[in-house]
């Protein structure tokens, strides 16, 4: 059973990102917003909240169980009621929310399309991964796409009536692009593309008519490295003039992975152009591939970020259900008969689960509306916005990954031995979060962004803005509050200068990115735990007397239990260890004599 966390989203968009602020930045920046407003957000979050627990959540546990199969002749079967699923979600549609209006889409803030969308990813990841890679895509080509190019694929994109994909790795190029060899030769107005792609999600699948690849090619003479890298638009099945469907395009799925979690997903590998070439449109200019896949690699970072905390939360919900009606043992100083609820180590993983879930969804929002005034704010004000959003997006991405995976282990850990067996369903939440602190971009890989060109490049300048706005709340909050996010505050400001110091160290650097990133995701999860307690007091007379004291208890777990890692790390970064870099490589293998 799945129960979505409504009351406190309602919560985290109404007084911590301040709704009727969100509304108004939009319409500043010409967005339509005549017809948002409050009671329009929550019937949206109310009737997606059933949508997820009563059409997705019942094929969560089919899909893990069936998977995605292929034929011989490469089609690829998505797991019983999925393709059903699909149709309706875009008959009611769902898969609008996001898009620009002028492409058939809602135009809805990031903030509450984050909310609705941590509820298809908690009922079921795997199901939810297809309109994860078209909002992606449709994010790219609403920015890059030539005029033609977003009348041609949008609409039909944003009806869900064709879904999108990103083509991005090959066998030999994965985290390392440059490395990328797929060929794309200029034939007129379009391009032949050859060459082979790996783990592209949802690649090929059953549930809609078309699916619009965004692959990443070289063109003959592109300059070597990833300043030669184009970006092409190659549909699986080719358009008539009249934009209506034609022949299929020379693609085709040679293999779907066998995977660890996620395995309703099909996770295709993809070969192009073995019968003279997949025809491609170019997007953007030649050689300016990969600037423009950012745009939607950011997007899917974030995205997956948010799965990070519905997978946690799914697994919370889990365990909080099985906890309260498992008997097993007298927890101590209780009564026979107690449910393990009551045992204290028991309570200790539930308690820390959820106080840090909560702090993930509040920093989840936070960054979306960031990234929200990101891409609306006024040009004098765009450059220091943007860096504000694109520091959030590793902390967001690693932090939260990272945590999902814990946490998932943490709901296991309280199912005891029925949680690693398949019986319950626990064990599935754990495989599932597993890809998550790898794809899209490792945490290492969000590390270093952070690291080098988000705190080394502009020496640290965007960091203490960040340190600056906590500083300012701070300052409002309660001294129970205030005085260990204080040190929390000072923690960092001296790692920081640590890091600043060994600026010409990369080596260095790099070891401890990753300590880096956790520590200003412990940072900012204090935070959002500090904020949320003192929205909830201070608004006490508008919200239920639990929920108010749910908020307070919850901070309270996350200073005196999660907080204390941010000293942890500083302390690791701090003393200037070089143990990992002075370890031989060599040193690492066991030998028998």
């Amino acid at each position: 059973m799945y129960t979505p966390p409504i009351q406190d989203q309602k919560f985290v968009l109404e007084y911590l990102i301040g709704f009727d602020s969100i509304v108004q930045q939009l319409s500043m920046n010409g967005q339509n917003t005549e017809e948002i407003d409050k009671d329009l957000i929550w019937s949206i979050l109310d009737e997606a909240g059933k949508f997820a627990s009563t059409v997705l959540a019942p094929i969560n546990h089919t899909g893990d169980q069936q998977n995605s199969t292929i034929t011989e002749e490469g089609y690829v079967r998505t797991p019983d009621g999925f393709k059903e699923a699909y149709r309706a979600m875009c008959e009611a549609g769902w898969t609008t929310l996001e898009a620009k209006s002028e492409w058939g889409g809602q135009q809805m803030p990031m903030s509450v399309s984050a909310a609705v969308c941590e509820m298809w990813h908690s009922a079921n990841m795997s199901f939810a991964l297809c309109h994860l890679l078209s909002q992606g895509q449709i994010y790219a080509l609403q920015k890059s796409a030539s005029q033609e190019q977003k009348e041609t694929y949008l609409p039909n994109l944003v009806s869900g009536k064709w879904t999108g994909t990103m083509n991005l790795t090959e066998p030999q190029a994965g985290t390392d692009l440059s490395k990328i060899r797929t060929k794309a030769v200029r034939e007129g107005d379009h391009y032949k593309i050859s060459g082979q792609k790996i783990y592209i999600t949802y690649g090929e699948h059953d549930m809609a008519e078309n699916i619009i690849h965004l692959v990443l090619a070289r063109t003959p003479n592109a300059p070597e490295g990833i300043q030669g890298i184009s970006l092409f638009i190659v549909p699986k099945i080719l358009l008539k003039n009249d934009g209506g469907l034609d022949k299929p395009n020379d693609i085709r799925c040679i293999s779907i992975e066998k995977k660890l979690g996620i395995k309703g997903s099909p996770t295709a590998v993809l070969q192009y152009g073995d019968n003279g070439g997949a025809i491609g449109y170019l997007v953007g200019e030649e050689n300016k591939g990969l600037e423009i896949m950012f745009g939607m690699m950011n997007h899917a970072r974030f995205s997956v970020g948010l799965q990070g905390l519905a997978i946690a939360e799914r697994a919370y919900q889990k365990a909080v259900l099985y906890a309260e009606t498992r008997v097993q043992g007298i927890p101590i100083a209780a009564e026979k008969g107690t449910p393990i609820n009551q045992h204290p180590d028991v309570l200790r993983l539930l308690s820390i689960m959820r106080s840090e879930i909560d702090a993930m969804r509040a920093l989840i929002f936070t960054g979306a509306n960031a990234m929200d005034i990101a891409d609306n704010c006024a040009k004098e004000v765009f450059e220091n916005e943007q860096k504000r959003a694109s520091v959030l997006i590793p902390i967001i991405k690693g932090w939260i990954t990272e945590l999902s995976v814990l946490h998932c282990s943490s709901g296991l850990q309280i199912h005891g031995g029925m949680g690693f067996i398949e019986e319950t369903g626990a064990a599935q939440y754990f495989r599932d979060s597993r890809i998550l602190p790898i794809y899209e971009g490792t945490t290492a890989i969000q590390a270093n962004d952070l690291m080098f060109r988000k705190t080394i490049r502009d020496e640290g300048k965007t960091i203490r803005l960040l340190i600056e706005e906590i500083e300012k709340e701070m300052e409002v909050v309660d001294d129970n509050y205030s005085k260990p996010m204080s040190n929390a505050i000072a923690d960092v400001i001296s790692t920081l200068e640590t890091l600043l110091s060994k600026a010409n160290d990369s080596r260095y650097l790099a070891a401890n990115g990753v300590n880096w990133l956790m520590q200003l995701g412990y940072f900012c999860g204090g935070w959002m735990a500090v904020k949320s307690a003192d929205r909830a007091i201070k608004n006490a007379t508008r919200l239920p007397d639990d929920f108010v004291k749910s908020k307070i208890i919850c901070a309270e777990i996350y200073l005196q239990h999660s907080l204390p890692h941010v000293r942890t790390y500083s302390n690791v970064i701090n003393h200037e260890d070089n143990s990992i870099l002075n370890m031989d490589v060599n040193w690492l293998h066991r030998r028998t004599a």
